[in-house]
């Protein structure tokens, strides 16, 4: 059986925040998503592993808008001058903080790629999440689709469902190997903009996503609120691999622990490739 994604190890470090590390041709290529990097996001709390040698080097950081369980300063300032791949309003206001804020357009327009190396490309998907506007950073919102030469991925940040959503295999180019779906958020009342783990199965379906990871779960909590009411922050994964089974029976969900990992298949040069999980 031939791997799912090769050359691609996916690790979810809690909320949206997600290393993939791509095995190119040229060597490996590290992006992050959404990098929450510290103990703290604002007044929220975070639980979870953040080892430092799984997301240091980053060639590249995907960022999906600017609250601030998303785009953390002190977080981003952490992976050094890495590019930020992001909307251009969002890319102006981070250049104005002293980060490398790189601006993509969203569009169908020729160009609209960015090359990350030679055999990894990015570009900038569609995200509807105007809720709880910010006063004072750019309120732009989008997911990613990255692609290389065996797979493609989508990360889909902050959103909730639109119907543009079927269009996203032919943005891509192809379809979507892998897709990092949020099915939560930092408490046990999901509010406007976002998908619940049903939502969230019912979008892997109508975009036709072969493995889905679930992410912006389990991780942020209001101080003193991990525990009301009993186990919210547990429940979503497996809430969405449920969802999944029923609504969307082609895709897989892939459901990780804080810190660990999923790989979609050991890259070989000629083609070849084989599943690995752990």
């Amino acid at each position: 059986m031939t791997g799912e994604a090769p050359g691609l190890r996916v690790t979810w470090l809690g909320h949206s925040t997600v290393v993939l590390d791509a095995r190119t041709p040229d060597g490996d290529v590290r992006l992050v998503t959404d990098p929450l990097l510290r103990r703290h996001a604002g007044l929220l709390r975070r639980r979870g592993v953040r080892p430092a040698e799984v997301w240091r080097g980053a060639d590249a950081v995907l960022l999906s808008h600017l609250h601030h369980d998303h785009a953390e300063l002190g977080s981003l300032r952490l992976l050094g001058d890495a590019p930020i791949l992001t909307a251009p309003a969002n890319a102006r206001w981070l250049r104005s903080k002293g980060l490398t804020g790189v601006g993509l357009g969203a569009g169908p327009e020729r160009g609209a790629w960015h090359d990350v190396g030679a055999h990894v490309r990015v570009r900038l998907a569609p995200a509807v999440h105007g809720h709880r506007p910010m006063p004072h950073r750019p309120n732009a919102a989008v997911g990613h689709l990255v692609r290389t030469d065996r797979w493609t991925l989508w990360a889909a940040g902050d959103t909730e469902s639109y119907p543009g959503m079927a269009h996203l295999p032919a943005l891509a180019g192809g379809p979507l190997d892998v897709a990092l779906v949020p099915v939560a958020g930092w408490g046990p009342r999901l509010s406007g903009g976002h998908l619940g783990p049903v939502e969230a199965a019912r979008v892997c379906a109508t975009v036709g996503v072969r493995v889905a990871i679930p992410v912006h779960w389990g991780t942020l909590h209001a101080p003193g609120g991990q525990n009301l009411p009993r186990g919210w922050m547990d429940h979503a994964g497996a809430a969405f691999a449920a969802a999944v089974r029923r609504w969307a029976p082609r895709t897989r969900a892939v459901v990780l622990a804080p810190g660990e990992s999923w790989s979609g298949g050991a890259y070989e040069p000629d083609g070849s490739s084989a599943d690995g999980h752990r």
